[in-house]
């Protein structure tokens, strides 16, 4: 038996991983996605100590860092399909069938991509309809797309369509973007970014592929688009159905609730990163190493039986 399961292979679970280690605490490293949300962001300018490294990169640095204690943390790629409680720690379920035991758990699990529920959107996924412009920018270069939202991905994944593509729409259901004000700076200083404000993506037209999108009011006099790509960047929620396999308790909002030692009400079940209540609800990546040090902390106090006793303690 392990003495902790680390569910999450992003910025929260690679760090907690490294504190586990260094507390010598035997650790299983389990997640579906190398990199997780990290992977998607083309260019990190606010990691101390890096002024600028691409998102990739940084957690490459995280994964490598995270397995350079030998035996002390076992890695593993793979979907997490069950959860459970069995006497003296808790039990996973691998998509394979394989399960491991644990004495206590760490939920990194991170967040899910919004989708907006219209026509057309799931029949041309992975046709011309993806959720991550910063990913698949380079397969359009010298064509048309539009990129969907007005938050940092979405902006940020505009700047970097604009890039490559001949022309990029931004459509964002808002008079104003709510971006980070360098990510704003950088949109509006590429002359082929069009910004398509105060309009709404009401269906995704295509034959084989995406050939066109059509609004809820007209711009530059018709309410269709002709473009090759479309990048839905409306934000994400968070991953909270393995814990809530758990009964962990959610807040207003419906992301996982913690205490200051990240603890959730279920007794040695911590949890850390864009999924917890934690930090504000401010998804960075400092914020949520942040988490994952103190989850693995109150885990090394929990099995200790002093400091943190978990369930909300």
């Amino acid at each position: 038996m392990f003495d902790v399961l680390i569910i999450g292979l992003g910025s929260a679970g690679y760090t907690a991983a490294i504190y586990t280690a260094r507390y010598k605490l035997k650790t299983y490293l389990v997640g579906a996605e190398e990199g997780g949300m990290g992977n998607t962001a083309a260019e990190v300018g606010n990691w101390p100590g890096n002024i600028e490294i691409k998102g990739p990169d940084l957690m490459e640095n995280f994964k490598k860092h995270a397995l350079s204690f030998g035996d002390l943390v076992t890695y593993k790629i793979s979907f997490v399909k069950e959860v459970a409680l069995i006497d003296g720690g808790f039990r996973l379920t691998l998509g394979s069938g394989e399960t491991v035991d644990g004495r206590t758990v760490i939920f990194t699990t991170g967040s899910v991509k919004r989708k907006l529920g219209i026509p057309g959107e799931k029949e041309f996924s992975g046709k011309g309809v993806t959720y991550c412009a910063t990913c698949d920018a380079f397969f359009y270069r010298g064509k048309t797309v539009a990129v969907i939202g007005g938050g940092d991905s979405a902006v940020e994944g505009a700047a970097i369509a604009a890039q490559v593509a001949k022309t990029v729409y931004l459509i964002h259901r808002r008079k104003d973007l709510r971006a980070e004000p360098y990510w704003i700076d950088q949109v509006k200083s590429r002359l082929n970014i069009k910004f398509v404000l105060e309009r709404n993506v009401v269906q995704v037209l295509g034959d084989q592929k995406v050939n066109a999108v059509k609004l809820d009011k007209p711009f530059e006099g018709s309410d269709e688009l002709k473009l090759d790509g479309v990048f839905i960047e409306i934000g994400s929620d968070p991953a909270v159905e393995l814990p809530q396999k758990l009964v962990c308790e959610l807040d207003k909002m419906g992301f996982l609730k913690v205490d200051a030692g990240q603890g959730t009400n279920v007794p040695g079940v911590f949890a850390a990163g864009d999924l917890t209540s934690g930090s504000n609800h401010f998804a960075q990546f400092a914020t949520a190493a942040g988490e994952g040090s103190v989850a693995a902390n109150s885990v090394f106090n929990y099995l200790q039986g002093n400091g943190h006793k978990g369930g909300m303690a």
